[in-house]
């Protein structure tokens, strides 16, 4: 499993060797690009080093810049150590920062536009209203200049003109959280773009839609955790730290549960990054009530239902995953009539309207079933049920194949799908 990123307890050097590793895992930056800075208590900033493999960056290799402008480390700093400095002086609320290159955000870069984050609730709440910065020579001051000038706009990311992105937050888990949810967002509307046409929410829908979440949970008094409640938190965890790195799940989204005993179930948290999630801390939640002193998801209320209405249902996964978001913002027909897998697994998937999981749990939970495991909520997830978490997470991947197939073969023609007569050959021989 990942390691966990823990700013209050991690050395800077650590933290930064670990989120780069993950960014370059995920291909959001190359061998030679993007760097990574933490502000610390003295003022000392600690950064990413100059022309070090970040496929391979250890915390050995992060160089130091005093706050006396002393250098200690074994490499040089990066050469865009000019705009991290400019950053943390014009906003004292920034504690750490990630410059990077993702082809996503690159692409907005290039074409000069800032992708309207409105695409997705949490994105407009985690990354804001993304700034422009005009362009300069790389590593120069004139650079920092114009990016320090846009985060004085209260900015928490800002798109460098055919160069890149640039974010910032009060720690390295908080920034790396906003960079992976702004080029989420753009992968999210360029991919929209290829089918059809992305439908944003308007800020009153937003507003609607955090109003309308519904209480937690009541707490129970004493909490159990025997072997087989153990097991199930470690299973939870593995599927999600697979979801991150495959890009299934990002930090700021996803949820997962599994029926634990009747309808009892675990599920994970809300407020925790995903792809630092542990196993203490997946929520109980035993004859209608929470563990004591933990938040479940906001969706705790939708996963009662399916499964108390579905016996035959034992887990359930509500993502973003890019592919299958271009459908969800743009409202485009998802046919899973593809390839025999894709509509074995999947049959027949229906879109609901946005905010649908909240104040429609029982429509949800009707719709849902073992003959319809997948359903399309619009601008905002993907929920997949499943027999088991692992049969749940198969039909996610195939569900994002399956997208990814669908955008990718837009460019180059309609869809044939598979004929009715061939559909009903592949019930016959394996939906007995």
């Amino acid at each position: 499993m990942d390691q966990t990123l823990n700013p209050a307890l991690m050395h800077p050097r650590d933290q930064i060797a670990l989120v780069m590793s993950r960014i370059y895992r995920r291909g959001l930056t190359t061998t030679s690009g993007g760097n990574i800075s933490i502000v610390d208590e003295n003022g000392d900033i600690w950064i990413s080093p100059s022309g070090v493999d970040k496929g391979r960056l250890s915390p050995s290799d992060i160089v130091c810049v005093k706050a006396d402008a002393s250098i200690e480390g074994l490499h040089k700093p990066s050469s865009e150590f000019p705009f991290h400095k400019a950053i943390y002086e014009i906003r004292p609320d920034i504690r750490a920062i990630i410059h990077a290159h993702p082809p996503a955000l690159v692409s907005f870069s290039i074409v000069r536009a800032t992708p309207d984050t409105n695409i997705i609730t949490q994105a407009r709440h985690v990354c804001g209203v993304a700034g422009y910065a005009e362009y300069e020579l790389p590593g120069s001051k004139a650079l920092g200049v114009k990016i320090a000038r846009e985060f004085a706009k209260r900015h928490k990311a800002v798109i460098m003109e055919n160069h890149g992105t640039v974010v910032g937050g009060s720690n390295l888990a908080e920034t790396f959280e906003r960079f992976e949810t702004l080029e989420f967002c753009a992968r999210t509307i360029l991919y929209g773009n290829a089918i059809g046409k992305p439908q944003y929410l308007r800020e009153e829908q937003i507003d609607a839609f955090e109003a309308q979440v519904a209480d937690t949970l009541p707490e129970m008094t004493g909490t159990f955790h025997p072997s087989d409640e153990r097991e199930k938190r470690c299973n939870i965890c593995d599927i999600i730290n697979r979801a991150c790195n495959q890009g299934l799940m990002i930090s700021s989204y996803g949820t997962i549960s599994t029926r634990w005993r009747g309808n009892d179930f675990l599920i994970t948290p809300t407020g925790i990054p995903r792809w630092d999630m542990q196993p203490q801390d997946i929520v109980q939640i035993k004859d209608g009530k929470r563990e004591s002193g933990k938040f479940p998801s906001r969706t705790s209320y939708l996963h009662q239902e399916i499964y108390k209405n579905h016996p035959e249902i034992n887990s359930i996964i509500l993502t973003q995953s890019p592919y299958l978001m271009a459908f969800a913002v743009t409202g485009a027909n998802f046919n899973v009539r593809t390839i025999p897998e894709s509509w074995i697994f999947l049959q027949d998937v229906s879109q609901l309207e946005f905010g649908s999981q909240f104040k429609t749990e029982s429509i949800i939970a009707e719709l849902v079933g073992k003959n319809n495991p997948a359903v399309i909520v619009k601008n905002e997830c993907v929920l997949v049920a499943g027999d088991s978490l692992l049969q749940t997470f198969d039909y996610l991947e195939v569900a994002e194949f399956s997208a990814q197939s669908l955008v990718l073969g837009a460019s180059i023609g309609n869809l044939v799908p598979i004929s009715n007569e061939q559909v009903e050959e592949l019930r016959r021989a394996f939906l007995k």
